[in-house]
């Protein structure tokens, strides 16, 4: 049976959805404002959350904070359910990790499918953290560091970042490094003209920050997911006692670290000498790379962070591509239709 945490302060309210939860045969826990949530939540570990937005005392946003800071609590799927039916309002609730968004009044089946596809989704993820650890078997030899760096990653808990959100900010101080398991990150410099540039893309079985953790150095750029992205961290002073025990595990950091100077250099240079045309199908390229059906969806401002061109250029461009049948972009899903031609054109 599975428990579902609700937080609600209107009593009719509260009561309706218990009972249609019981009738469902969920067992559900109660709470009456947003502090007594959040201390229902981390001891009592629900499989779901539905929390309401204006409470006394602590609201939901502030419920949703406390509970991604708590490694126990930050992967349970989150609904608010909500009066506030504001576009502004829904997107500020995603940014910050909730998995939906129940503007009330809503009926009983609605409410029901949220919670069912909600715990769906998360043995679905579960299941596919289980993959990506089992896709890691292929670095362990008869190396015994590297055999205790996959156990150290199956014994973790990986947390999930909703597409937009940060994982750190430029100038945070780097507390580990982090491996992605599913999804992107983008890592973002701010020129002095105020315009973004994207300095890497970060895939599953990435690490995220050596360069930083390696060289004691705060972050030089911020780190945000390009689409629902689970991550697995890793505390620096264990990070640290890993390379100090196991010389097979520090040289495998080190090749991740030449690579990452190289692509680096490598993109530097094409910024700095490549047309725009051929800046803009290389950036295409890197998105694909890992993508078997060499689709990606990504926006036309991000698209030109990467390329380091205006976005209004890359919008041209792209009408140019799909003129000559190289491209298919149906608003921001783009399908490579012709890759030998697109790989010809960056060489």
């Amino acid at each position: 049976m599975s428990k579902v945490l609700l937080i609600e302060d209107n009593n009719e309210i509260r009561d309706n959805i218990v009972e249609i939860l019981e009738l469902a045969r969920y067992e559900v826990i109660v709470a009456q404002n947003g502090k007594e949530g959040v201390e229902k939540a981390i001891k009592t570990i629900p499989d779901i959350i539905l929390c309401d937005i204006m409470m006394p005392e602590l609201d939901g946003y502030g419920v949703l904070y406390l509970l991604s800071k708590n490694q126990e609590t930050v992967n349970i799927p989150f609904i608010f359910t909500t009066s506030k039916s504001d576009r502004l309002d829904i997107r500020k609730g995603m940014e910050m990790g909730a998995d939906d968004y129940l503007t009330k009044p809503f009926g009983r089946l609605e409410l029901l499918n949220a919670i069912e596809i909600r715990l769906k989704k998360k043995v679905l993820q579960h299941d596919f953290y289980s993959k990506s650890l089992e896709q890691l078997d292929h670095l362990i030899s008869k190396n015994k560091g590297l055999t205790e760096l996959k156990k150290i990653i199956d014994e973790r808990k990986s947390r999930l970042f909703k597409k937009n959100q940060v994982v750190h900010y430029e100038g945070d101080n780097a507390t580990g490094i982090y491996l992605v398991l599913s999804g992107k990150i983008k890592t973002i410099k701010m020129t002095e003209e105020g315009r973004e540039l994207i300095t890497g893309i970060y895939e599953p079985d990435d690490f995220l920050g050596t360069n930083i953790i390696l060289s004691n150095m705060s972050y030089d750029d911020t780190a945000t997911a390009l689409e629902d992205t689970h991550l697995c961290f890793f505390p620096k002073a264990q990070f640290d006692e890993m390379l100090r025990l196991y010389p097979d595990v520090a040289e495998k950091f080190l090749k991740i670290l030449s690579n990452e100077i190289r692509n680096k250099d490598a993109y530097l240079l094409q910024l700095a000498y490549q047309s725009v045309r051929k800046r803009i199908a290389e950036a295409i390229l890197r998105l694909v790379k890992k993508q078997s059906n060499e689709s990606v969806c990504i926006t036309r401002d991000d698209l030109a962070a990467l390329s380091g061109t205006a976005s209004e250029t890359v919008s041209r461009t792209l009408t140019e591509f799909k003129n000559e049948g190289l491209i298919e972009k149906r608003g921001s899903i783009l399908k490579i239709l012709n890759q030998d031609k697109i790989v010809k054109m960056r060489n």
